[in-house]
């Protein structure tokens, strides 16, 4: 069986947390999902648990971040070629979020990136596999 990995973020709203994700593209499994948590899938093996606060404080002893005021993590997500890269920031900006830096070009590496409705930091990029250095 291959590892999955699942990546929890407290959140302060889930049913706007779901809407924004949403307008992005993501789909959620109601397996997993009630109304303490949606499990947002990323992929066959990646999911991304958006736990309310009050569900997320059961799991840690430690205080919960404000992610508007520092970075607890950054979550990075491949895709497939620029304009994949580009679609996805400029649908998280309309649909509430808003970018924390200009995109850079690597020339083998495009990324960029956005803070989530809850200031949870996305960094999207695409990998030319063909222009990686070697070495």
């Amino acid at each position: 069986m291959a590892t999955q990995m699942f990546v929890n973020l407290p959140v302060k709203d889930l049913a706007r947390s779901k809407e924004f994700f949403g307008k992005l593209g993501f789909a959620f499994n109601p397996q997993f999902s009630d109304e303490n948590a949606a499990c947002m899938v990323v992929s066959d093996q990646n999911f991304v648990m958006l736990l309310t606060e009050a569900y997320f404080k059961q799991f840690t002893p430690k205080t919960i971040a404000d992610a508007k005021k520092s970075t607890e993590v950054l979550v990075a997500l491949s895709r497939e070629n620029r304009e994949a890269v580009t679609d996805i920031v400029a649908k998280a900006v309309a649909a509430g979020g808003s970018t924390h830096a200009d995109p850079k070009d690597d020339g083998f590496m495009y990324q960029h990136g956005f803070q989530d409705l809850d200031g949870h930091m996305w960094e999207v990029f695409y990998v030319d596999p063909k222009g990686i250095p070697q070495g």
